[in-house]
């Protein structure tokens, strides 16, 4: 999607859009989405549709930054955990479903892993006129993720197979019925994600960080912060841009096959789609399928490759991968730091400890790391990783290369004995 700059009424530099914060009584400005509406124009006020969104914090986390190899004052976390159903992907079903509004859609639909599902649910319930229904994967949606679809009154179907399956009759159903499909195939979904590269903007005082580090899922975060800030350079907004960073769990490494294997490129908009196809053959024919404890990045065919790949041309972008072991060992580290996050966010913490180890991150770079969901959404994981003795870790979630916890906080079982309790206490 491509906009005529000219004809948007653009302010003359970033800073003027922290105007909008005493504007509160107006749901536009209250939106930490919407607050931008400058720069995402497709939609007419009438038809937005927000709920708060994007009121998200950008939070400098000192005592994080050792454990990525980093000093005080170099490492950010932006926490979209905050957002209204608990992760990122508000900020782009705002903007789907004011688009839905906009187009009159009757119904939507979205193939899930669990947080698009729970996004879409909580707008279909907030606007109450377009319904909506969820395909999810049998078995591969975490308990906290399916309640959120269900508490909000969608639909939802589980289907016998993984996200890809569910992502292909999804497309196949919307395009049979008629349906809205809200999944980031939709462009407009992309336009809403852009923001949140505004908010980190915004947090470090419209100075852009040297990195921004994402996990890697379906790819529409990493292709709408490519985007974001491509445009802003485009309209005069912003001199430079970071270098984004994106990280694909072990078990769920198609793009970076792809990117450092294949060497499949940009390339201008020629993107090589025989060769892609022809991995992708070989994927079937091997059998290999996406498999991490980090759920929402456990995608085979990222539906947003093209434009992903664009994004990394635009940014000098890289693709790390890391092991389901890095991710929830950052992931406690993350937490002791005063920030919970589900398994799939803590991937961009062990991207950048991965990448600072081996020289791309230098030890003076500013790095951004976006934590995309909210650590109730998958509290199984954490709660046994911190609980469970490591020969019954390993049990667990060994088939996931998991069999420690460098970073437990186990729970200590004393008797109901004043002086036991006191002597725990004081330890």
């Amino acid at each position: 999607m491509r906009y005529d700059w000219s004809k948007a009424a653009l302010p003359c530099r970033l800073k003027d859009f922290e105007a909008k914060w005493a504007e509160q009584a107006d749901p536009l400005a209250f939106s930490g989405v919407w607050r931008f509406h400058e720069l995402i124009p497709f939609a007419a006020r009438e038809h937005i549709i927000t709920v708060g969104e994007g009121r998200t914090i950008l939070q400098r986390a000192d005592r994080v930054a050792p454990y990525v190899g980093l000093g005080a004052g170099r490492l950010f976390l932006q926490y979209e955990g905050l957002n209204p159903s608990g992760s990122f992907k508000d900020n782009g079903m705002t903007a789907a479903y004011s688009h839905a509004r906009r187009v009159g859609a009757k119904r939507a639909i979205c193939a899930s892993t669990g947080n698009t599902s729970a996004s879409v649910a909580l707008y279909s319930a907030v606007d109450g006129r377009i319904p909506a229904v969820v395909l999810v994967g049998s078995g591969k949606i975490a308990y906290g993720k399916l309640a959120q679809a269900l508490d909000y009154g969608v639909r939802v179907l589980q289907v016998e197979g993984d996200f890809d399956v569910c992502m292909e009759r999804v497309k196949q159903v919307a395009r049979e019925l008629r349906i809205y499909l809200m999944n980031s195939l939709n462009p407009f979904r992309l336009e809403g994600q852009k923001t949140i590269m505004y908010r980190i903007l915004e947090g470090l005082g419209w100075e852009p960080p040297d990195w921004i580090v994402v996990p890697g899922g379906n790819l529409g975060n990493s292709s709408a912060f490519g985007k974001a800030f491509r445009e802003l350079q485009e309209v005069g907004l912003l001199d430079c841009v970071p270098r984004l960073a994106i990280i694909n769990a072990a078990g769920a490494d198609t793009l970076y096959r792809l990117v450092n294997q294949e060497k499949i490129r940009w390339n201008d908009g020629r993107v090589d789609e025989a060769r892609v196809a022809a991995f992708y053959d070989r994927m079937e024919a091997e059998n290999r399928r996406a498999k991490t404890l980090a759920s929402a990045i456990e995608i085979n065919r990222p539906v947003n490759l093209a434009k992903c790949l664009r994004a990394l041309e635009w940014t000098d972008g890289v693709v790390e991968t890391v092991t389901d072991q890095e991710i929830l060992d950052a992931k406690a580290q993350v937490g002791a730091g005063g920030f919970g996050c589900e398994p799939a966010s803590a991937a961009s913490v062990a991207g950048a400890r991965k990448l600072r180890a081996a020289g791309v991150i230098g030890a003076s770079d500013r790095v951004a790391c976006v934590l995309t969901g909210h650590a109730l959404k998958d509290p199984n994981i954490t709660v046994a990783y911190h609980s469970l003795a490591e020969a019954a870790l390993g049990e667990k979630y060994g088939e996931y290369g998991v069999r420690a916890a460098k970073h437990a906080n186990r729970p200590i079982v004393v008797p109901d004995d004043l002086e036991k309790i006191i002597e725990a206490i004081q330890v």
